[in-house]
């Protein structure tokens, strides 16, 4: 791993309207009423999540060399996705859950894992995460920004998944909100398998269930 991971600022406030009452959300962009059943817009300069309204996400989604980046729908359960435990240690992530993106900014892929602060930014070594991709030639189809390669290898488990970017957001804002003292508490790791069950079996976390 190339420096010391970093929190990344801003994480705290982008991750809170997951952990909101349903009532309170609105279209960040012109002020609308929010269905649960929203799309989200990513603003790469910023790396900053917005709920929106479908006007908003095709008008501000669409344009060309577009400020904000249309996020996708739902997630794929990777089965038969190859890592192992060796290639899993080449990524230095000090916990078992973590996301991987290409960071447009940046121009390079950077993983983010969530924590009771936030999302905690480590810079990869990329030649660890080369081998990974020429073991796994789906990860270089990844939509640069908007979509991550998710990684749960907690409890024993080796689930790996393809998911837009506000699931991994959606992610560290149920840790944030329930994680209590050093391992974390029982509701903590409760909502974290609800969270990954529902993924698996629906391809999306429902917004209420991140707030049960």
């Amino acid at each position: 791993m190339t420096a010391a991971a970093t929190t990344t600022r801003g994480w705290v406030a982008r991750v809170r309207h997951f952990v909101r009452k349903a009532d309170d959300v609105q279209c960040e962009l012109c002020g609308a009423p929010l269905l649960s059943d929203h799309p989200h817009l990513f603003e790469t300069t910023k790396r900053r999540l917005y709920c929106c309204c479908r006007a908003c996400a095709l008008l501000f989604g669409n344009q060309q060399n577009a400020r904000y980046r249309p996020v996708p729908r739902d997630a794929h359960y990777l089965d038969g996705f190859r890592m192992s435990d060796a290639q899993w240690d080449a990524l230095a992530i000090p916990i078992d859950i973590a996301f991987f993106f290409h960071d447009s900014q940046a121009q390079r892929v950077v993983a983010l894992y969530p924590g009771p602060a936030g999302g905690t930014q480590s810079l990869l070594e990329l030649s660890a995460w080369d081998e990974l991709v020429a073991d796994n030639p789906l990860l270089a189809q990844l939509e640069p920004d908007v979509e991550a390669l998710l990684v749960n290898r907690s409890e024993g488990v080796r689930d790996y998944y393809r998911v837009p970017i506000d699931q991994c957001y959606a992610l560290t804002g149920v840790i944030r909100a329930r994680w209590r003292g050093l391992s974390g508490g029982r509701e903590a790791w409760d909502a974290i398998h609800r969270f990954f069950a529902a993924l698996k079996t629906d391809g999306r976390v429902p917004e209420g269930l991140l707030r049960a």
